[in-house]
């Protein structure tokens, strides 16, 4: 960040420090949203302030106004500002501050700590009694800074200040990007603010950074052998002798033991043979506790928590295989939003998507960023596959010639593996959305460094990718590093380049087509909807009636071609995307998005019966074994 605008800032955060108005204190509670992870973490909820900073006036006006209270207002985290903001100025994006005053659960000078947001959006710097203490650029994925024991204030109240911009830019995962009347795009809605929860974390010397447990089934009748990785950091000033142990079901674990110097980090490896182990499968979701524990000397100094499940997924003959034996999966995409909240919704509102595509007999969820950890949780625990992606979409080829984008998406994705990978449910790791359906050289160097990237840190999975669908893409050599190849189809709905989608009929032909372009990758529908709103003619875009048509003729299209490896509809539930969307509609609602079975208020929509016919009536995982009761444990 250059000087002239890095002082601005840190004179702003100790204005904000001494001269803002008093705000009620607390202590941090002992408390988490979902449970995989460390212990020892403590939820940062109850009351919190935030004000605009409309146009960076802070910067510009050196934030006089802290000295009284005009401009802010309460408000709890998770949060997203613009949640009910509908306005062209709302998606173009703004600055906005948070501050929380607090006390530390422990005085004891033997803690350090850390502070964890489980998302922001998009651009944060956060200052702890006046002093930086970090500055991060990304959401969807959970970061954290050591908080620096001179910061802290071990018996008084400490003040936390977060500055976050949601403003677009051309980098940006996803882009920004306008429309012929200047208005913004980027995917979806963009909701500013701390939009997931945060957390403080005690550290007793040493600590957990990163754990993986990845099982590897060779066959279905074979013996599991589970790999553990796990990442340790020494806080303190001094050397620290390090072990790690714990169980895996009822298996006790070493990992073993490693002298760490101050300040350092050491990685602990070990694997175990587990003989005739319970398979998870979304008919039969096993799962099995894992607890570890780290010591130092002889203390033990945190511990961490996860269940694990035992299953391959792999591509064998073109066609995606789960513990084996061939799948045709049937599946909902969504995004997380809501009327009232935006992004930054609840864990009830989770559950209510979850049951929602049960209901459906939906076996799998897609959504273009790394879904909430308690999401994952959930899916483990109900048998639910997760097509996992990050948000490079729809990059143009030549944003993406910049080596940041192509390094940023990389990066993204290895931060998805870290965080997300010990979860059963996730079934493949996806590099993007929809970039350029003709891809050149590129392209093609991202989707080979995303690919040895991820598979680097998780072998035991596919690597995947969905394009946009038409017939003039052609067949890509670029795809080569890709395992699983999803396609966006909109046959009857969008023309498409040249109105080559325009006519249904032709998407048998099509999807035959891309067969024999990729005879050993295996092919899932990742995308295909039809926007709906109101009664009309089953001929008339746009009514329930021809989502309904839609949705019956695409998915007996589906039933004719025994190598698909399955279909996901897009979407679950309707979602904000911009200003002025029509999504092919000729009697939109922007900028509701109304492709989805379910409308913005939890409506069903009669196509959700249909969908849930076909899904039901579909034996998606032929041969896979079910557990009776035991998918409810």
């Amino acid at each position: 960040m250059p000087k002239t605008l890095l002082l601005p800032l840190l004179a702003l955060a100790a204005l904000l420090v001494c001269a803002a108005p008093a705000a009620a204190q607390d202590t941090p509670k002992r408390e988490v949203l979902y449970q995989h992870g460390p212990q020892n973490r403590y939820l940062m909820g109850g009351e919190w302030l935030f004000r605009l900073d409309t146009a960076n006036q802070g910067l510009r006006q050196g934030f006089h106004k802290q000295t009284s209270t005009a401009g802010w207002t309460k408000t709890t985290v998770p949060n997203a500002w613009n949640a009910q903001d509908q306005s062209v100025e709302s998606m173009r994006g703004t600055v906005g501050w948070y501050r929380k005053d607090f006390r530390l659960p422990s005085r004891s000078s033997r803690y350090d700590w850390t502070i964890r947001f489980e998302s922001v959006n998009y651009r944060s710097r956060v200052w702890l009694n006046g002093k930086p203490i970090g500055s991060h650029r990304g959401a969807y994925i959970g970061f954290e800074f050591r908080i620096p024991r001179s910061a802290l204030k071990r018996s008084g109240v400490n003040r936390l200040v977060v500055r976050v911009e949601n403003v677009r830019k051309t980098y940006d995962l996803p882009p920004s990007g306008f429309t012929r009347t200047s208005v913004p795009t980027g995917g979806w809605w963009n909701y500013g603010g701390i939009l997931r929860e945060v957390y403080l974390k005690r550290v007793d010397r040493v600590d957990f950074t990163t754990v993986q447990v990845l099982p590897d089934l060779p066959c279905r009748t074979c013996a599991a052998t589970v790999n553990f990785r796990v990442t340790v950091r020494n806080f303190s000033d001094s050397g620290q002798r390090v072990s790690v142990a714990g169980n895996f079901g009822d298996r006790r674990i070493n990992l073993g033991r490693a002298s760490v110097g101050p300040k350092s980090f050491h990685t602990f490896r070990e694997s175990i043979r587990v003989s005739q182990p319970r398979l998870w499968s979304p008919k039969s979701p096993s799962l099995y506790n894992v607890r570890l524990r780290v010591r130092a000397g002889d203390r033990v100094a945190n511990r961490y928590e996860l269940k694990s499940g035992i299953r391959s997924i792999k591509v064998v003959g073109g066609k995606l295989h789960l513990n084996g034996l061939p799948v045709n999966i049937r599946g909902v995409s969504l995004h997380e939003d809501d009327p009232q909240l935006g992004f930054a919704i609840n864990n009830q509102i989770r559950d209510k998507f979850i049951a929602d595509a049960r209901e459906l007999g939906a076996t799998m969820l897609r959504s273009h960023y790394p879904l909430h950890p308690y999401f994952h949780e959930q899916a483990d625990r109900y048998g639910l596959l997760v097509w996992s992606e990050i948000p490079m979409y729809a990059i143009k080829t030549d944003k993406l010639a910049s080596e940041i984008v192509r390094k940023t998406g990389a990066n993204e994705l290895r931060e998805n593996v870290l965080a997300n990978g010990n979860h059963p449910s996730i079934a493949m790791w996806s590099v993007g959305n929809e970039l350029s359906a003709r891809p050149g050289p590129v392209q093609g160097d991202y989707l080979r460094r995303a690919a040895n990237q991820a598979r680097a840190l998780d072998p035991t999975r596919p690597i995947a990718y969905a394009v946009a669908g038409y017939p003039g893409a052609g067949c890509q050599t670029e795809y080569k590093p890709l395992d699983v190849i999803g396609i966006n189809e909109y046959f009857g709905w969008y023309p498409g380049p040249n109105g080559q989608i325009a006519d249904r009929t032709v998407l048998s032909e099509y999807l035959d087509q891309v067969r024999a372009c990729y005879p050993d990758k295996a092919i899932m529908i990742t995308e295909f909807g039809a926007e709906a709103n109101r009664h009309g003619p089953v001929e008339e875009k746009g009514t329930y009636e021809f989502q309904q048509d839609f949705i019956n003729y695409h998915l007996g299209v589906y039933a004719t071609k025994p190598w698909l490896s399955g279909a996901l509809y897009w979407t679950l539930k309707e979602f904000r995307v911009r200003p002025e969307w029509d999504g092919g509609n000729p009697r939109p609602q922007p900028p509701i998005h109304q492709k989805a079975v379910i409308d913005f208020q939890g409506n069903r929509k009669p196509g959700f019966a249909d969908l849930q016919r076909h899904y039901l009536a579909t034996d998606q995982y032929p041969g896979q074994p079910a557990a009776g009761s035991s998918r409810r444990r």
